[in-house]
């Protein structure tokens, strides 16, 4: 469920004038940005740049990029992206990370229908003029690319349809593969990138019936880190998203030094989506809100922006 709280009866054009006027003269209005933008759902915001242009012969979002700075900038620039060309930004920016940040490609994989992952694997072809799949492969190697490839290439079935012998069968084969520490074997691989999601839980229910803990606790003791890590991630990814983006938050302000990176990411792109719960998963992990959690690590317009898609106001 979205946390945002949408005025539905603005109009595109005055919203586009009012940011006219908030970004023309000396220094902008940033709490004007925060009020408008900051309240507008993916069509609105769509429609405000579309009347911006026509108004102003001007692009709004290259307009806002100039007018702000730093945190705040970052995560107004890709509120304000289509949702599938923001994906693709996000995934170009984690692959030229001095360490390849592999969550943004689970959770693309992970979360998307197999329709929205193709059209961030087209935006991303337009905008950097290679395929995601290509550039994905050309920053990773051996197993870890077999497996982030996979995840991005292939088209999972959406159906709610489970076959019961299969998960009974699969599970076998990951109990077989794990216990003889092939952590790389290809049927791993196979059924991690390949089976839709009811199919996949059922074979990870199945797994933990039959050994009393998750395969994820399985998967630890791996020389090869960065493969089972990110296995490991892919399966916590699939099996509950909530869960998953709330530990996502909790390890990005809880650490020594907030990752405003990680936390723009994850709040723009749930926020119209399922933030709602994971702010009520964040608070029951934590008994704390995740609002309040936010305010104390972070400061400023930044602050206040994220706020607001949280559904909250400073």
């Amino acid at each position: 469920m979205t946390s945002l709280v949408v005025y539905e009866d603005s109009s595109p054009s005055a919203d586009a004038e009012l940011l006219k006027k908030a970004c023309h003269g000396w220094g902008t209005d940033e709490k004007a940005v925060i009020s408008i933008l900051g309240h507008r759902n993916a069509y609105q915001r769509k429609m405000i740049r579309e009347a911006y242009q026509q108004l102003y012969q001007e692009d709004l979002v290259k307009r806002l990029e100039h007018e702000l700075s730093g945190d705040f900038e970052r995560a107004v620039y890709r509120w304000n992206l289509d949702p599938a060309d923001r994906d693709a930004v996000l995934a170009n920016v984690a692959l030229r990370k001095e360490n390849c940040d592999y969550r943004v490609f689970v959770e693309l994989s992970s979360t998307l229908s197999p329709e929205e992952l193709f059209s961030v694997k087209c935006a991303y072809q337009s905008r950097y003029k290679r395929s995601l799949e290509e550039d994905l492969a050309s920053h990773t190697s051996c197993d870890l690319r077999k497996l982030l490839v996979g995840l991005v290439s292939i088209h999972r079935y959406q159906g709610s349809e489970v076959n019961l012998q299969l998960a009974n069968s699969e599970s076998n084969i990951l109990k077989n593969a794990i216990e003889e520490k092939k952590f790389d074997h290809e049927d791993i691989v196979r059924i991690i990138t390949t089976r839709s999601r009811p199919q996949l839980m059922a074979t990870l229910n199945r797994y933990k019936d039959e050994h009393g803990c998750s395969i994820t606790k399985h998967l630890k003791n791996d020389p090869d880190y960065a493969y089972t890590e990110t296995l490991r991630t892919t399966i916590r990814c699939i099996y509950n998203p909530t869960k998953y983006f709330e530990k996502v938050i909790r390890n990005a302000i809880k650490k020594s030094g907030t990752n405003e990176d990680t936390l723009t990411r994850v709040i723009v792109t749930r926020a119209e989506k399922d933030l709602k719960e994971i702010m009520e998963q964040y608070y029951k992990r934590n008994s704390v809100p995740l609002d309040q959690a936010i305010a104390k690590e972070t400061s400023g317009h930044y602050k206040r922006f994220l706020l607001a898609l949280l559904g909250k106001e400073d």
